[in-house]
Parts: structure tokens; C-alpha cells; sequence
């Protein structure tokens, strides 16, 4: 792993810190918790492919 991979890892999981305790508090159904996931998981895997494909 090289340091673009490693700053990478880290900004992602700080950015899941940062909006994780709002994230749950409003997403208190299950319904919709699941339908705002799965776009944060659309989100955050385009991001990863498009960093793998500029490297």
C-alpha cells in the first residue's frame, strides 16, 4: 500500500466519523436507514474507482 492509498482510507473513514452520529439519528426507520446506505455505499465506491483510475 502506498501513501496516496493509505491518505485515501483515512480521509474516507474520517469523513464516516464525521457524518455517522447524524446519519443514524436520522435515519431511524429501517427503510429508510437501508434506501440511505446504499446510496453512501453508491457514493463512497464511485469515489474508490475513480481514484483508482486516475493512479
Amino acid at each position: 500500500m502506498n501513501t496516496d492509498q493509505i491518505m485515501s482510507a483515512i480521509f474516507l473513514i474520517a469523513v464516516l466519523i464525521l457524518i455517522l452520529p447524524s446519519f443514524l439519528s436520522t435515519n431511524y426507520k429501517l427503510k429508510q436507514f437501508l434506501s440511505n446506505l446504499s446510496i453512501w455505499t453508491i457514493i463512497t465506491l464511485v469515489i474508490i474507482v475513480v481514484i483508482y483510475l486516475i493512479e
